[in-house]
């Protein structure tokens, strides 16, 4: 398939057949894997962390309910394709940086038959602070940044905050934090959504975060899905997560998250 030039970046997109997953495709930036997607079975979703942002989706409302969902950071749109088979007909707000880059993901790969998405292109939180959706989401994703070379304006306490504002009473917040040893922009990002929910009225209590286990020992590069809402995180979404993996799985919450966010 041919690319398509970014102009916000200045940098190429390509999409090209996944030769080992027969029907599913992978979008590239700039020479760099984004998004991998399957058109034959979009509940199937690929990434590891990706994966695990899933996994919490399906415990964020009743199996099989429509979820209201905005995603900040769309890629290829593979949670919005997987919340669409698996939780048919929500509506679905996604707001992306780069203009050309969802036209291009939506003319070679279509989404589901039945998807209710409504496009913003912008900056993420200008378009969260206008109105990317009005009314509450139950579930916002996060995957906009990795490691210290985030928009300050997007990892942080403040922004997070914003984000807590437009979540329904029992949704959840979403961030996926890709880093490099020893984890540093991690744990900030932690002790800011931390600091947010605590200045939304929620306690520590209502943060986990998600990873292989290999990632909290901070001695290898990768991703944690920090999962934050206006209750208590619930006791029993704890061993449903660890069980649906991918393994080896990790969920920190209460004290032993903290001392990751501090140490």
């Amino acid at each position: 398939m041919s690319g398509r030039f970014l102009r916000a970046s200045g940098l190429h997109a390509d999409i090209e057949p996944d030769g080992r997953v027969p029907g599913s495709y992978i979008l590239s930036i700039g020479g760099a894997e984004q998004s991998h997607v399957d058109l034959h079975d979009p509940s199937h979703v690929f990434y590891e962390y990706l994966r695990r942002i899933a996994n919490v989706i399906d415990l964020a409302g009743p199996a099989g309910q429509p979820l209201r969902c905005l995603h900040l950071g769309a890629g290829a749109l593979a949670l919005a394709r997987y919340v669409q088979a698996t939780r048919p007909g929500p509506e679905q707000h996604a707001v992306e940086l780069e203009r050309e880059l969802l036209d291009f993901v939506i003319d070679r790969l279509p989404l589901p038959a039945g998807t209710d998405l409504t496009v913003h292109i912008g900056d993420a939180r200008q378009e969260v602070v206008f109105g990317a959706g009005t009314g509450e989401f139950g579930a916002v994703v996060l995957d906009v940044f990795a490691g210290e070379g985030a928009p300050g304006h997007l990892a942080s306490a403040d922004f997070y905050a914003e984000l807590l504002d437009i979540l329904a009473p029992e949704g959840v917040l979403l961030v996926n934090v890709g880093d490099d040893p020893p984890l540093n922009f991690a744990r900030r990002q932690t002790r800011a959504l931390a600091e947010a929910l605590q200045a939304r009225g929620a306690g520590p209590d209502s943060l986990a975060a998600l990873a292989d286990t290999g990632m909290f020992s901070a001695r290898f590069p990768g991703n944690i899905v920090l999962a934050a809402g206006h209750r208590t995180w619930p006791r029993d979404w704890t061993g449903v997560l660890l069980a649906a993996g991918p393994h080896p799985a990790a969920v920190l919450t209460g004290p032993e998250l903290e001392a990751f966010a501090r140490r």
